[in-house]
């Protein structure tokens, strides 16, 4: 019950601590996140277009991949989803 308290205490500490973090990005840093992000969504669009001309799966998947290398987290270039 004390560990219970102490966290929920501790809580909004974190959150506060939290939010500052998220805050202090420079404009530079937030300049390059949008570049990110676009250099992503470009890549996406690109794997969106293979499909559309028929090259197969596989091969698009591989060339995803290739463009989003050093770019996002994963293979899947920051994104999954269900097929």
């Amino acid at each position: 019950m004390k560990k219970l308290l102490t966290a929920l205490a501790l809580a909004p500490m974190l959150l506060v601590g939290a939010l500052a973090h998220a805050q202090a990005h420079s404009d530079k840093e937030t300049k390059a996140d949008v570049e990110r992000h676009r250099a992503m969504a470009a890549a996406h669009e690109a794997a969106a277009k293979c499909l559309e001309s028929g090259k197969g799966h596989d091969q698009c998947q591989k060339d995803l991949q290739a463009a989003c290398k050093n770019l996002a987290i994963g293979k899947y270039c920051g994104m999954k989803h269900a097929h």
